[in-house]
Protein backbone atom coordinates (compact mmCIF):
# COMPACT_ATOMS: atom_id res chain seq x y z
CA UNK A 1 0.00 0.00 0.00
CA UNK A 2 3.07 2.07 0.77
CA UNK A 3 4.13 1.71 -2.61
CA UNK A 4 1.50 3.25 -4.74
CA UNK A 5 0.87 6.14 -1.93
CA UNK A 6 4.51 7.32 -1.68
CA UNK A 7 6.14 6.50 -5.31
CA UNK A 8 4.11 9.32 -6.91
CA UNK A 9 5.83 12.18 -5.01
CA UNK A 10 8.94 11.13 -6.21
CA UNK A 11 12.14 11.77 -4.63
CA UNK A 12 13.70 10.14 -2.01
CA UNK A 13 10.28 8.22 -1.65
CA UNK A 14 11.69 6.60 -4.97
CA UNK A 15 13.41 4.33 -2.34
CA UNK A 16 10.32 2.32 -2.10
CA UNK A 17 10.75 0.72 -5.92
CA UNK A 18 13.27 -1.47 -4.42
CA UNK A 19 12.28 -4.98 -3.37
CA UNK A 20 14.84 -4.94 -1.23
CA UNK A 21 14.10 -2.40 0.86
CA UNK A 22 10.30 -2.91 1.38
CA UNK A 23 11.51 -6.37 2.42
CA UNK A 24 13.56 -5.48 5.27
CA UNK A 25 10.82 -2.82 6.14
CA UNK A 26 7.66 -5.40 6.42
CA UNK A 27 10.26 -7.74 8.50
CA UNK A 28 10.58 -5.14 10.44
CA UNK A 29 7.28 -3.70 10.89
CA UNK A 30 6.19 -7.98 11.62
CA UNK A 31 8.30 -8.01 14.47
CA UNK A 32 7.53 -4.62 15.91
CA UNK A 33 3.66 -5.68 15.94
CA UNK A 34 4.22 -9.07 17.08
CA UNK A 35 6.81 -7.99 19.89
CA UNK A 36 4.70 -4.98 20.76
CA UNK A 37 1.24 -7.21 21.12
CA UNK A 38 2.36 -10.40 22.52
CA UNK A 39 1.98 -9.48 26.61
CA UNK A 40 -0.95 -8.27 26.27
CA UNK A 41 -2.50 -11.06 24.22
CA UNK A 42 -0.77 -13.80 26.83
CA UNK A 43 -2.17 -11.69 29.80
CA UNK A 44 -5.96 -11.63 27.93
CA UNK A 45 -5.44 -15.48 26.80
CA UNK A 46 -4.26 -16.51 30.62
CA UNK A 47 -7.46 -14.68 32.37
CA UNK A 48 -9.91 -16.17 29.69
CA UNK A 49 -8.56 -20.02 30.14
CA UNK A 50 -7.47 -20.62 25.93
CA UNK A 51 -4.92 -22.69 27.17
CA UNK A 52 -3.14 -25.67 25.53
CA UNK A 53 -4.74 -28.94 25.93
CA UNK A 54 -1.85 -31.88 26.02
CA UNK A 55 -2.17 -34.90 24.51
CA UNK A 56 -2.51 -37.37 27.74
CA UNK A 57 -0.77 -40.19 25.46
CA UNK A 58 2.38 -37.53 25.27
CA UNK A 59 5.96 -37.36 27.06
CA UNK A 60 4.69 -37.45 30.78
CA UNK A 61 6.69 -34.48 31.45
CA UNK A 62 4.82 -32.23 29.32
CA UNK A 63 1.80 -33.09 31.45
CA UNK A 64 4.08 -31.19 34.39
CA UNK A 65 5.54 -28.51 32.13
CA UNK A 66 3.13 -26.82 29.53
CA UNK A 67 -0.61 -27.11 31.40
CA UNK A 68 -1.83 -23.75 31.68
CA UNK A 69 0.11 -22.42 28.92
CA UNK A 70 -1.99 -20.16 26.88
CA UNK A 71 -2.23 -21.28 22.96
CA UNK A 72 -3.56 -19.97 19.94
CA UNK A 73 -0.77 -17.61 19.65
CA UNK A 74 -0.83 -18.28 15.68
CA UNK A 75 -3.21 -14.82 15.83
CA UNK A 76 -1.12 -12.72 16.82
CA UNK A 77 1.55 -13.76 14.34
CA UNK A 78 -0.63 -14.31 11.06
CA UNK A 79 -1.78 -10.55 12.03
CA UNK A 80 1.22 -9.39 11.97
CA UNK A 81 2.04 -10.77 8.62
CA UNK A 82 -0.98 -9.80 7.27
CA UNK A 83 -0.64 -6.04 7.94
CA UNK A 84 2.59 -5.81 7.26
CA UNK A 85 2.54 -7.25 4.11
CA UNK A 86 -0.64 -5.25 2.85
CA UNK A 87 1.17 -2.37 4.11
CA UNK A 88 4.54 -3.48 1.81
CA UNK A 89 3.83 -5.59 -1.10
CA UNK A 90 2.96 -3.72 -4.16
CA UNK A 91 -0.94 -4.35 -4.28
CA UNK A 92 -1.28 -4.71 -8.00
CA UNK A 93 0.53 -7.73 -7.92
CA UNK A 94 -1.51 -10.89 -7.39
CA UNK A 95 1.11 -12.89 -6.26
CA UNK A 96 0.91 -11.83 -2.62
CA UNK A 97 -2.44 -12.19 -2.41
CA UNK A 98 -2.72 -15.77 -3.62
CA UNK A 99 -0.25 -17.09 -0.91
CA UNK A 100 -1.83 -14.82 1.67
CA UNK A 101 -5.34 -16.14 1.16
CA UNK A 102 -3.95 -19.42 1.41
CA UNK A 103 -1.93 -19.19 4.26
CA UNK A 104 -4.90 -17.24 5.95
CA UNK A 105 -7.55 -19.90 5.17
CA UNK A 106 -5.23 -22.49 6.52
CA UNK A 107 -4.96 -20.26 9.72
CA UNK A 108 -8.56 -20.20 10.03
CA UNK A 109 -9.26 -24.43 10.02
CA UNK A 110 -6.15 -24.09 12.40
CA UNK A 111 -8.29 -21.72 14.55
CA UNK A 112 -11.23 -23.68 14.46
CA UNK A 113 -9.11 -27.05 15.63
CA UNK A 114 -7.66 -24.77 18.31
CA UNK A 115 -11.05 -23.73 19.20
CA UNK A 116 -12.87 -26.67 19.19
CA UNK A 117 -10.32 -28.37 21.50
CA UNK A 118 -10.68 -25.44 24.21
CA UNK A 119 -14.66 -25.47 24.42
CA UNK A 120 -14.29 -29.44 24.69
CA UNK A 121 -11.30 -29.12 26.76
CA UNK A 122 -10.27 -32.14 24.55
CA UNK A 123 -7.16 -32.74 22.33
CA UNK A 124 -9.04 -33.88 19.80
CA UNK A 125 -10.12 -30.99 18.01
CA UNK A 126 -11.36 -30.51 14.73
CA UNK A 127 -11.89 -34.37 13.07
CA UNK A 128 -8.74 -34.49 10.64
CA UNK A 129 -11.09 -35.59 7.71
CA UNK A 130 -12.70 -31.68 8.25
CA UNK A 131 -9.51 -30.44 8.03
CA UNK A 132 -8.08 -31.97 4.79
CA UNK A 133 -11.45 -31.03 3.01
CA UNK A 134 -10.71 -27.56 3.96
CA UNK A 135 -7.36 -27.74 3.32
CA UNK A 136 -8.29 -29.10 -0.09
CA UNK A 137 -10.87 -26.33 -1.04
CA UNK A 138 -8.69 -23.95 -0.24
CA UNK A 139 -5.83 -25.07 -2.46
CA UNK A 140 -8.69 -25.83 -5.54
CA UNK A 141 -9.83 -21.61 -5.05
CA UNK A 142 -6.62 -20.64 -4.86
CA UNK A 143 -4.70 -22.78 -7.55
CA UNK A 144 -7.39 -23.20 -10.15
CA UNK A 145 -8.39 -19.75 -9.86
CA UNK A 146 -5.13 -19.02 -10.93
CA UNK A 147 -4.49 -21.73 -13.66
CA UNK A 148 -7.87 -21.08 -14.66
CA UNK A 149 -6.90 -17.13 -15.42
CA UNK A 150 -3.25 -17.43 -16.73
CA UNK A 151 -1.60 -15.87 -13.19
CA UNK A 152 -0.04 -19.83 -12.97
CA UNK A 153 1.34 -22.27 -15.76
CA UNK A 154 1.42 -26.05 -15.37
CA UNK A 155 5.52 -26.14 -15.71
CA UNK A 156 6.84 -28.27 -13.77
CA UNK A 157 10.56 -27.86 -12.67
CA UNK A 158 13.34 -30.13 -11.83
CA UNK A 159 16.09 -28.23 -9.52
CA UNK A 160 20.00 -28.87 -10.35
CA UNK A 161 19.32 -29.12 -13.61
CA UNK A 162 19.22 -25.99 -16.49
CA UNK A 163 16.41 -27.36 -18.90
CA UNK A 164 14.52 -29.54 -17.12
CA UNK A 165 10.88 -28.60 -17.46
CA UNK A 166 8.10 -30.53 -17.84
CA UNK A 167 4.66 -28.56 -18.65
CA UNK A 168 1.89 -30.87 -17.73
CA UNK A 169 -0.62 -29.39 -20.06
CA UNK A 170 1.48 -31.28 -23.25
CA UNK A 171 1.59 -34.32 -21.43
CA UNK A 172 -1.25 -35.28 -24.00
CA UNK A 173 -2.31 -33.02 -27.01
CA UNK A 174 -5.97 -34.39 -27.10
CA UNK A 175 -6.69 -32.26 -23.63
CA UNK A 176 -4.24 -29.92 -22.64
CA UNK A 177 -6.44 -27.97 -20.50
CA UNK A 178 -7.61 -31.11 -18.55
CA UNK A 179 -3.70 -32.61 -18.01
CA UNK A 180 -2.96 -29.09 -16.78
CA UNK A 181 -5.52 -29.08 -14.16
CA UNK A 182 -2.84 -31.99 -12.90
CA UNK A 183 -0.70 -29.18 -11.64
CA UNK A 184 -3.68 -27.53 -9.70
CA UNK A 185 -4.03 -31.14 -8.20
CA UNK A 186 -0.40 -31.16 -7.10
CA UNK A 187 -0.32 -27.69 -5.68
CA UNK A 188 -3.58 -28.96 -3.21
CA UNK A 189 -1.65 -31.83 -2.43
CA UNK A 190 1.62 -29.66 -1.36
CA UNK A 191 -0.79 -27.52 1.12
CA UNK A 192 -2.10 -30.31 2.77
CA UNK A 193 1.28 -32.13 2.92
CA UNK A 194 3.25 -29.50 4.12
CA UNK A 195 0.25 -27.60 6.19
CA UNK A 196 0.09 -30.99 8.40
CA UNK A 197 4.21 -31.45 7.88
CA UNK A 198 5.01 -28.19 10.26
CA UNK A 199 2.10 -28.95 12.63
CA UNK A 200 3.57 -32.50 13.79
CA UNK A 201 6.52 -30.54 14.65
CA UNK A 202 5.02 -27.88 16.67
CA UNK A 203 5.45 -30.53 19.67
CA UNK A 204 8.45 -28.44 21.56
CA UNK A 205 8.87 -24.99 22.41
CA UNK A 206 10.45 -22.81 19.57
CA UNK A 207 11.12 -25.72 17.36
CA UNK A 208 8.44 -25.53 14.44
CA UNK A 209 8.59 -21.13 14.49
CA UNK A 210 12.38 -21.90 14.73
CA UNK A 211 13.10 -23.87 11.80
CA UNK A 212 10.14 -21.52 9.79
CA UNK A 213 12.29 -18.48 10.08
CA UNK A 214 15.01 -20.37 8.30
CA UNK A 215 12.33 -21.73 6.15
CA UNK A 216 10.78 -18.72 5.01
CA UNK A 217 14.47 -16.84 5.21
CA UNK A 218 15.43 -19.17 2.02
CA UNK A 219 12.41 -18.78 0.38
CA UNK A 220 12.59 -14.87 0.44
CA UNK A 221 15.39 -15.03 -1.55
CA UNK A 222 14.37 -17.98 -4.33
CA UNK A 223 11.53 -15.76 -4.44
CA UNK A 224 14.01 -12.64 -4.97
CA UNK A 225 16.17 -14.19 -8.12
CA UNK A 226 12.89 -15.56 -9.83
CA UNK A 227 11.41 -12.53 -9.73
CA UNK A 228 14.86 -11.06 -11.18
CA UNK A 229 14.80 -10.67 -14.33
CA UNK A 230 18.90 -11.03 -14.94
CA UNK A 231 19.14 -13.06 -11.81
CA UNK A 232 16.95 -15.71 -12.49
CA UNK A 233 18.48 -16.20 -16.76
CA UNK A 234 21.92 -16.25 -15.12
CA UNK A 235 20.98 -19.51 -12.51
CA UNK A 236 18.93 -20.83 -14.69
CA UNK A 237 15.97 -20.80 -12.44
CA UNK A 238 11.85 -20.01 -13.86
CA UNK A 239 11.26 -16.25 -13.98
CA UNK A 240 8.28 -15.29 -12.28
CA UNK A 241 6.50 -11.87 -12.71
CA UNK A 242 5.74 -10.59 -9.45
CA UNK A 243 7.37 -13.19 -7.71
CA UNK A 244 10.16 -10.81 -6.30
CA UNK A 245 7.06 -9.79 -4.02
CA UNK A 246 7.25 -12.95 -2.24
CA UNK A 247 10.34 -12.31 -0.64
CA UNK A 248 8.42 -8.87 0.69
CA UNK A 249 6.12 -11.77 2.09
CA UNK A 250 8.28 -14.06 3.20
CA UNK A 251 10.42 -11.70 5.02
CA UNK A 252 7.08 -10.49 6.77
CA UNK A 253 6.79 -14.10 7.85
CA UNK A 254 10.63 -14.11 9.13
CA UNK A 255 10.02 -10.54 11.43
CA UNK A 256 6.30 -11.76 12.97
CA UNK A 257 8.04 -14.97 13.34
CA UNK A 258 10.49 -13.89 15.52
CA UNK A 259 8.33 -11.75 17.48
CA UNK A 260 6.53 -15.18 18.42
CA UNK A 261 10.13 -17.01 19.31
CA UNK A 262 10.21 -14.10 21.86
CA UNK A 263 7.83 -15.73 23.65
CA UNK A 264 7.60 -18.97 22.60
CA UNK A 265 11.48 -19.81 22.93
CA UNK A 266 11.58 -22.52 26.22
CA UNK A 267 9.88 -22.08 27.98
CA UNK A 268 7.00 -20.68 25.76
CA UNK A 269 5.04 -18.35 27.60
CA UNK A 270 2.51 -18.96 24.32
CA UNK A 271 2.34 -21.87 21.76
CA UNK A 272 1.22 -21.27 18.42
CA UNK A 273 -1.50 -23.94 18.35
CA UNK A 274 -3.11 -25.07 14.80
CA UNK A 275 -3.91 -21.96 13.94
CA UNK A 276 -0.23 -20.63 13.76
CA UNK A 277 0.87 -23.89 12.38
CA UNK A 278 -1.58 -25.14 9.46
CA UNK A 279 -1.00 -21.47 8.38
CA UNK A 280 2.76 -21.52 8.01
CA UNK A 281 2.33 -24.92 6.52
CA UNK A 282 -0.18 -23.55 3.91
CA UNK A 283 2.34 -20.19 3.11
CA UNK A 284 5.44 -22.58 2.60
CA UNK A 285 3.33 -24.91 0.17
CA UNK A 286 1.26 -22.32 -1.88
CA UNK A 287 5.09 -20.10 -2.19
CA UNK A 288 6.93 -23.34 -3.68
CA UNK A 289 4.17 -23.48 -6.39
CA UNK A 290 3.87 -20.04 -7.70
CA UNK A 291 7.75 -19.82 -7.71
CA UNK A 292 8.26 -23.43 -9.07
CA UNK A 293 10.56 -24.67 -6.78
CA UNK A 294 8.08 -27.51 -4.73
CA UNK A 295 11.02 -29.59 -5.14
CA UNK A 296 13.38 -27.44 -3.74
CA UNK A 297 11.24 -26.94 -0.73
CA UNK A 298 11.15 -30.82 0.41
CA UNK A 299 15.18 -30.24 1.26
CA UNK A 300 14.65 -26.44 2.59
CA UNK A 301 12.22 -27.47 4.73
CA UNK A 302 13.51 -31.23 5.37
CA UNK A 303 13.27 -31.17 8.97
CA UNK A 304 9.18 -31.07 8.54
CA UNK A 305 10.19 -33.73 6.04
CA UNK A 306 11.43 -35.74 8.62
CA UNK A 307 8.92 -35.34 11.07
CA UNK A 308 6.29 -36.24 8.83
CA UNK A 309 7.82 -39.17 7.81
CA UNK A 310 8.76 -40.47 11.19
CA UNK A 311 4.85 -40.72 11.58
CA UNK A 312 4.03 -42.62 8.73
CA UNK A 313 6.76 -45.02 9.50
CA UNK A 314 5.44 -44.93 12.99
CA UNK A 315 1.86 -45.67 12.03
CA UNK A 316 2.49 -47.85 8.84
CA UNK A 317 4.91 -50.29 11.17
CA UNK A 318 2.83 -50.82 13.61
CA UNK A 319 -0.59 -51.67 11.72
CA UNK A 320 2.16 -54.23 10.06
CA UNK A 321 4.08 -55.80 12.70
CA UNK A 322 2.26 -54.78 15.86
CA UNK A 323 6.08 -52.83 16.63
CA UNK A 324 7.15 -49.66 16.66
CA UNK A 325 9.86 -47.88 14.69
CA UNK A 326 10.71 -45.23 17.67
CA UNK A 327 9.90 -45.15 21.19
CA UNK A 328 7.15 -42.10 20.07
CA UNK A 329 6.58 -39.88 16.95
CA UNK A 330 6.79 -37.69 15.67
CA UNK A 331 10.59 -37.96 16.18
CA UNK A 332 11.41 -35.18 18.40
CA UNK A 333 9.59 -37.24 21.04
CA UNK A 334 11.78 -40.15 20.29
CA UNK A 335 14.63 -38.03 21.67
CA UNK A 336 13.30 -36.92 24.52
CA UNK A 337 12.37 -40.54 25.14
CA UNK A 338 16.36 -41.20 24.83
CA UNK A 339 16.83 -38.79 27.80
CA UNK A 340 17.47 -35.69 25.54
CA UNK A 341 16.55 -32.36 27.22
CA UNK A 342 14.23 -30.37 25.08
CA UNK A 343 16.72 -27.33 24.82
CA UNK A 344 19.20 -30.16 23.28
CA UNK A 345 16.47 -31.21 20.56
CA UNK A 346 15.21 -27.82 19.67
CA UNK A 347 18.68 -26.35 18.88
CA UNK A 348 20.13 -29.06 17.14
CA UNK A 349 16.85 -29.41 14.87
CA UNK A 350 17.99 -25.26 14.33
CA UNK A 351 21.35 -26.44 13.47
CA UNK A 352 19.97 -29.04 10.89
CA UNK A 353 17.12 -26.81 9.29
CA UNK A 354 20.07 -24.24 8.83
CA UNK A 355 22.01 -26.45 7.39
CA UNK A 356 19.77 -27.73 4.81
CA UNK A 357 18.78 -23.95 3.80
CA UNK A 358 22.41 -23.48 3.08
CA UNK A 359 22.79 -26.37 1.38
CA UNK A 360 19.62 -25.56 -1.09
CA UNK A 361 20.75 -21.96 -1.79
CA UNK A 362 24.39 -23.56 -3.27
CA UNK A 363 21.94 -25.68 -5.38
CA UNK A 364 21.32 -22.41 -7.08
CA UNK A 365 24.71 -22.59 -9.06
CA UNK A 366 23.85 -26.24 -9.36
CA UNK A 367 22.29 -26.37 -12.75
Amino acid sequence: MLYHLLIPLGGAFNVFRYVTFRSACAMITALAICYLAYPAFIEWMRKKKMEQIIRADGPTEHLETKVGTPTMGGLVMLAGLAISTLLWTRLDEPLPWLVLAVTLACGVIGFVDDWKKIIERSSDGLAGRYKLLFQMLTGLVVFGGAYATGLMDATFHVPFYKHAVFDLAKLYEGAPTLFGWLYVVWGIFLVMSWSNAVNLTDGLDGLAIGTTITSVGTFAVLAYVAGHTEFAAYLHIPYIQGGGELAVFCLAMLGAGLGFLWYNAYPAQIFMGDTGSLAIGGALGSMSVFIKQELLLALVGGVFVMEAVSVTLQVLWFKRTGRRVFLMAPIHHHFEKLGWGEPKIIVRFWIISGLLALVALSTLKLR
